[in-house]
């Protein structure tokens, strides 16, 4: 339902453009984000949504880029009923709401203490790190976006403590690099157990019940691993020599490459089009990242992205228009992508065999 459908069928009256009608819709989309956020942190559906923001086992300012690919179903827009029931405008939402999101990016950082009385007044670096904490007096506190009076005035606000050194992560740790599969690993989770369960009852209910609920007749048939005490977190990491580590930040910045590209020529491109760019993205993010993870499947997931690449550049003679900027442009790309394959190939041959000699030494 999108707000502009609630504005049309709800304002009952008309508020003119000045500050007023902007303060109005800051404060809505504000109370609105927080009672989104409380749900994403209690009903089993709504965390596979926002899991991938909360993923990093470390905090810092890259977290808030952690966005979710994974929303399928939302309420935001219903929540914003009292500002259509005031007339705010949807030009109006749609001008505060990106505002709104980037004040959230500042806060992202373990370098700057507490901020005094700011801290009665709007969300805090230090009220943020809470928020992304395992430990569980901190867990599920702190889900204001801008104002923390909303938590204070629920229920869900915790201070910062000294003698709690914050431990950043999830119960149930991704053990992947990939954001592809961190995005839909709890979605998956949760097929499994209302498959896997014979009650009838439970495979519907399942995915609206609390955030770790799980059909009784599963739960110690298909164990999970949680860390219950933080302080026995162990941090992902792969065996990856430090050649890997400069090819992986290659791969990164040719995603960014490829990304601004799309961007930059997003009308050009066009639909249907951007559905076969976008999938090729995918597959070369999902490559790379798998190639990280030392998963063998990322010489099978690489050679579908480059053969992917080469067909469409043979079939169109370009590259979504890149010839019209370089004309060897495709001839550049095509290089690109015999490259990339060889050189996961190399990596993935080299990097598992280094590994089980690792782990044959080590037994």
């Amino acid at each position: 339902i999108a707000y502009s459908w609630l504005y049309e069928k709800l304002a009952f009256i008309e508020i003119k453009s000045t500050f007023w009608i902007y303060a109005i819709g800051f404060i809505a989309i504000d109370f609105s984000s927080y009672w989104v956020h409380r749900l994403r942190h209690h009903v089993n559906y709504f965390w596979n949504e926002h899991v991938v923001h909360h993923s990093s086992e470390e905090f810092n300012m890259a977290c808030a880029l952690r966005q979710s690919i994974s929303s399928f179903f939302g309420i935001y827009s219903v929540l914003l009923i009292p500002a259509a029931l005031l007339g705010v405008p949807p030009q109006v939402m749609a001008t505060i709401a990106p505002l709104h999101l980037f004040l959230q990016f500042w806060y992202h950082t373990r370098h700057i203490g507490k901020l005094g009385f700011l801290e009665y007044i709007i969300v805090t670096p230090s009220q943020h790190r809470v928020h992304h904490a395992i430990n569980p007096i901190y867990l599920d506190k702190n889900l204001a976006a801008i104002f923390c009076v909303w938590d204070r005035a629920f229920g869900t606000f915790q201070e910062e403590l000294d003698d709690e050194p914050c431990v950043y992560g999830v119960k149930k740790a991704p053990l992947t690099w990939n954001p592809i599969l961190i995005n839909f690993q709890h979605l998956w989770l949760l097929i499994k157990d209302a498959w896997r369960t014979d009650n009838w009852w439970d495979k519907l209910r399942i995915w609206f019940m609390p955030l770790g609920w799980r059909p009784e007749d599963i739960r110690d048939k298909y164990p999970i691993d949680y860390i219950v005490d933080p302080k026995d977190q162990i941090k992902y990491d792969t065996q990856a020599s430090s050649w890997l580590h400069i090819w992986s930040w290659f791969q990164l910045g040719m995603t960014h490459a490829f990304l601004i590209f799309m961007l930059i020529n997003f009308v050009e491109i066009g639909f249907p089009l951007l559905f076969a760019y976008g999938a090729f993205l995918y597959l070369h993010i999902y490559s790379s990242t798998s190639l990280m993870d030392l998963d063998k499947s990322a010489v099978l997931i690489e050679s579908a992205k480059c053969l992917g690449g080469v067909y469409w550049i043979l079939e169109s003679g370009d590259w979504f228009g890149l010839n019209a900027y370089w004309s060897f442009g495709s001839v550049l790309i095509i290089g690109y992508l015999a490259f990339s394959f060889l050189a996961t190939l190399g990596f993935s041959i080299w990097e598992f065999k280094t590994t089980d000699q690792m782990v044959t030494a080590e037994n």
